[in-house]
């Protein structure tokens, strides 16, 4: 298949704690924002978090990763789904855009359904930025429930 696809994962450092699985599994499965990768092999390089609000890890953490051979950052699931969403995400993408020259996606493993279901009674994702955002994560209801 070639040179795998090498990726790095930035989550939200609310989620500090969390394990991964959610975000490996949908690596794994090539699914949510990961369904670009099937067919292909890829190779996780790093995983942090943003350090915390207002994300002072999204400074040094992708040239890390990128010394570690990453092409693509992906800003995790739960910087669209915590409450409220992160309101920095749309700078992060454009800041390792620019500073790394790296390709950047939001999301990583599909929008569980019970995320879903609130932010948009909320009217979270009401604005046509906030669809742009969610779209790689965004699947169909059956999927979102085996996330939750």
């Amino acid at each position: 298949m070639g040179d795998p696809i090498r990726l790095g994962i930035i989550i939200c450092d609310r989620y500090r704690t969390c394990a991964g699985g959610k975000c490996l599994r949908a690596l794994r499965d090539r699914e949510g924002a990961f369904e670009r990768y099937k067919g292909k092999d890829v190779e996780l390089v790093g995983f942090a978090t943003c350090n915390g609000c207002p994300g002072g890890n999204i400074e040094y953490v992708p040239q890390e990763m990128k010394n570690n051979g990453a092409e693509v950052v992906h800003l995790a699931t739960g910087m669209v789904v915590g409450y409220p969403p992160c309101p920095r995400i749309s700078y992060f993408s454009r800041f390792i855009r620019e500073k790394y020259d790296m390709d950047v996606v939001v999301g990583t493993h599909p929008i569980p359904e019970k995320y879903f279901t609130t932010h948009t009674n909320l009217g979270s994702w009401d604005s046509a930025l906030w669809k742009d955002l969610i779209a790689p994560t965004l699947t169909d209801e059956k999927t979102r429930l085996s996330y939750d």
